[in-house]
């Protein structure tokens, strides 16, 4: 299996002492950072979406010729994680909504030329959390998050025809909103899922069951996002900041993720959510825990 990391390293993206933020921006090699997280034995890279904030030529022309030259030079793939910060493509305020979607199409267009494996899509935001994690009677509740699907569902919609990518590359993650109103959206569009392990066992989606979700996706999963949490007992309240720690820190069972996928026969990207020096650490852990893999 290809153990990957995502591009988006707080070390690197932080300047050095002495250097200020904006000046460490303007100077920011991302194929630099390509080739030495690939020299560490990491493949695919997850390139970030969001880097653009930060640094504005994260994705120009000549960056991402920088990038394709990398991959044909020394093999490394990709996969993008469209842009999530700042983005809410299921509000129902529609300005924001279509300037959400406006985002997400321009760093898929930006990044077409690398052939990503996946595009990966926070198919709701921070609002939508918002009103999941909110005490209202159930029947409102269920009637506001028809709305943020709805306006979801108007995103992807618009995501796909103006972007003409199949819609098997472009994978919604499982992030805070009820599981089932994703799946519902991936049959829909027959889009792919991409697995967030610690989400999962935090119980972002409302789902405990790891491995349960994974066997119901399991048709349309196309990448894992792997990190370690707690796992939540349904019904206690969620608790944040617990999941994107390094595997052996939470109550993900290594082992048995690795030999289901391995029985599966599924050889997707696996991107670790983590620093660089955790996804080291994790990888000794998979070594260890799945030795055959």
């Amino acid at each position: 299996m290809r153990l990957g990391i995502m591009a988006m390293q707080i070390a690197a993206l932080l300047p050095g002492r002495g250097v200020d933020l904006q000046t460490h921006a303007a100077h920011f090699d991302h194929a630099g950072l390509i080739r030495q997280l690939h020299g560490q034995g990491f493949n695919p890279i997850e390139l970030g979406g969001d880097l653009s904030l930060f640094v504005p030529h994260a994705f120009s022309a000549e960056t991402v010729a920088a990038l394709l030259a990398l991959k044909r030079e020394i093999g490394v793939t990709y996969t993008v994680h469209l842009p999530l910060w700042s983005v809410e493509p299921s509000t129902p305020l529609t300005p924001v909504r279509l300037g959400s979607v406006q985002a997400v199409i321009e760093t898929i267009r930006a990044t077409a030329a690398l052939d990503p494996e996946v595009f990966i899509l926070h198919a709701t935001g921070a609002l939508a959390a918002e009103f999941y994690q909110m005490r209202l009677p159930a029947a409102a509740k269920a009637s506001l998050l028809r709305i943020f699907q709805a306006g979801a569902r108007a995103s992807i919609r618009q995501i796909l025809a103006e972007t003409d990518i199949p819609s098997r590359r472009l994978a919604i993650e499982t992030i805070e909103f009820p599981f089932d109103l994703t799946w519902e959206l991936a049959e829909e569009f027959d889009l792919s899922i991409c697995l967030d392990t610690g989400h999962v066992l935090s119980g972002f989606p409302g789902r405990s069951d790891l491995f349960g979700v994974l066997d119901h996706i399991l048709p349309r999963l196309a990448e894992i996002h792997l990190h370690d949490s707690p796992a939540w007992t349904p019904g206690a309240a969620i608790v944040y900041g617990q999941d994107h720690q390094a595997l052996g820190k939470g109550a993900l069972d290594v082992a048995r993720l690795f030999g289901c996928l391995d029985e599966a026969g599924w050889d997707g990207p696996i991107i670790f959510e983590l620093t660089t020096d955790e996804a080291l650490a994790s990888r000794e852990v998979v070594r260890g825990m799945a030795p055959a893999v």
